[in-house]
């Protein structure tokens, strides 16, 4: 098989799964009270403890600048962020987690993660998730090199 028809079937295999794999978490979500989108900046922010510049939030969460704005003010309306000025930049804003925030982080990160187990861990071996996160890394890693 050519290269580029393998790489091409790779990929598809790959794309699919994900969409497979993220349509069920999405189930999961609904039962959890909170969006999977607001579950990545509360991860993410849960990352930064000092909390996170909006600029740098959006470089870490799939989404683009006013639909992450739109959602942390949302999230901020509901009490799971802060948001407050950067003493740096007067243009800016810093995003952290509040306590009810850091609260329904570990509540649903412990769900997601036994679901992740369900999903992902039952169907691979030991060595084969080994393999599809240094698989996983390497293709992350080679789009940031270019």
């Amino acid at each position: 098989m050519a290269g580029n028809r393998l790489a091409e079937e790779a990929w598809e295999e790959l794309a699919r799964a994900q969409i497979a794999l993220m349509r069920r978490f999405q189930d999961d979500f609904r039962d959890w009270g909170i969006t999977m989108r607001e579950y990545d900046v509360l991860f993410t922010l849960s990352r930064c403890p000092k909390g996170s510049r909006m600029r740098d939030l959006s470089e870490h969460v799939l989404l683009t600048q006013p639909s992450i704005s739109r959602l942390v003010e949302r999230m901020a309306e509901s009490g799971l962020v802060t948001r407050e000025g950067d003493p740096c930049d007067r243009r800016g804003t810093v995003v952290g987690l509040t306590d009810h925030g850091r609260e329904v982080l570990q509540r649903v990160g412990r769900a997601h993660a036994a679901a992740i187990e369900r999903y992902v861990g039952t169907a691979l071996s030991g060595e084969e998730l080994c393999t599809l996160r240094d698989i996983a890394r390497k293709l992350r890693r080679a789009q940031s090199a270019e």
